[in-house]
């Protein structure tokens, strides 16, 4: 579904990305692994039009695409969850999963088509942890705004969604809900990315294995194919027996 080749990105000296290469399927869960500093942020801020590259190219379904900002990203079915989620406390989770893209009947907003909508969203993922639409996101639980932010990115007839370090901050079960939604949209056929420092849960979701190290793909691999050490290696020393 997705295809970078030879991106590099730089920020003054600091040369961030060098030639980086990733395929990305529709109905898997890649995961982007590395340390602190190894590039995964701006790489996923390149795909997402938040950056521009300073070359190299990004094809969608095989052809050459320019993205240029987020809407154009979106434009092309690609979603970004970020870590800080971007939910607006105040607002209930038809008004954050519809903001800035609301539909209006007239003048009006179109209140029961929305609601509808992010209702229909939620079903369709089997998200049954949230008793009502209408519930501010204030007094959500930290697993159930996750949900939410993921909804909110697979209601607009995405293709590729980007979760950037989703189970963070959650507890046992709350990650299990989620990695249970990532695995799901997968299943459903969406191509979907997992930037993560644990590996226990890139190993619990993943179908193949992204590693960058110090701005360079050092190894795309099957995740059944690697165990927890190589990958750690991987992640630390850029190579792991024959791997890389």
């Amino acid at each position: 579904m997705l295809e970078v080749r030879g991106i590099n990105k730089s920020f003054g000296p600091v040369h961030v990305l060098r030639d980086v290469a990733l395929t990305v399927r529709s109905g898997e869960v890649t995961a982007l692994v590395g340390d602190n500093g190894a590039g995964k942020s701006t790489l996923v801020k390149c795909i997402g039009g938040i950056y521009p590259i300073d070359n190299g190219e990004i094809l969608v379904d095989g052809k050459p695409v320019h993205i240029h900002s987020p809407r154009d990203a979106a434009g092309l079915g690609i979603e970004i969850v970020y870590q800080d989620l971007a939910l607006c406390d105040n607002l209930d989770i038809v008004q954050n999963m519809f903001l800035g893209r609301e539909r209006r009947r007239g003048i009006v907003l179109d209140e029961p088509s929305m609601e509808h909508l992010a209702e229909q969203t939620l079903a369709s993922l089997s998200i049954r942890t949230v008793s009502s639409v209408r519930q501010a996101v204030a007094s959500l639980s930290g697993g159930q705004r996750q949900t939410v932010a993921i909804a909110k990115a697979v209601l607009w007839n995405s293709r590729l969604v980007i979760l950037d370090e989703p189970t963070a901050a959650l507890g046992v079960a709350q990650t299990a809900q989620v990695l249970e939604l990532v695995r799901r949209l997968a299943d459903n056929g969406l191509a979907v990315v997992l930037i993560s420092h644990n590996m226990n849960d890139v190993f619990a979701v993943s179908d193949r294995i992204a590693a960058l190290y110090l701005g360079q793909m050092v190894a795309q691999v099957k995740t059944t194919e690697v165990t927890h050490a190589q990958v750690v290696e991987l992640i630390t020393s850029g190579k792991s027996g024959t791997i890389a």
